[in-house]
């Protein structure tokens, strides 16, 4: 018993980390790629622009990358980039009441 709780903590910590480091990446995504074509909008502004359910329904209805467009203007981003994009815009959004830090 002691043993599954402990691999199932680990498990849980290995997981958390992933998806910590993904927000971080999204973070630096957008602050190299995107803040330059949003006028330099800061992350916490931009990310702050819907809700975490907004953001949620935009990345699932596939529209995430015509948002950014329209919040940004300019060429838009690598689709590659949109899931970290979505990672941080949704940790941070602006009823998540956290704040982004500089990284």
């Amino acid at each position: 018993m002691k043993r599954s709780l402990y691999l199932f903590a680990v498990l849980m910590f290995i997981w958390m980390t992933t998806l910590s480091a993904e927000v971080i990446k999204g973070q630096r995504i957008y602050t190299k790629h995107l803040q330059s074509q949003c006028k330099n909008m800061s992350g916490a502004n931009f990310a702050a622009k819907h809700s975490q359910d907004e953001w949620e329904e935009i990345y699932d209805a596939g529209t995430l990358a015509s948002e950014i467009k329209s919040i940004c203007g300019g060429k838009g981003l690598n689709e590659k980039f949109l899931p970290h994009i979505y990672d941080f815009v949704y940790e941070y959004a602006n009823d998540s009441g956290k704040v982004p830090t500089r990284k």
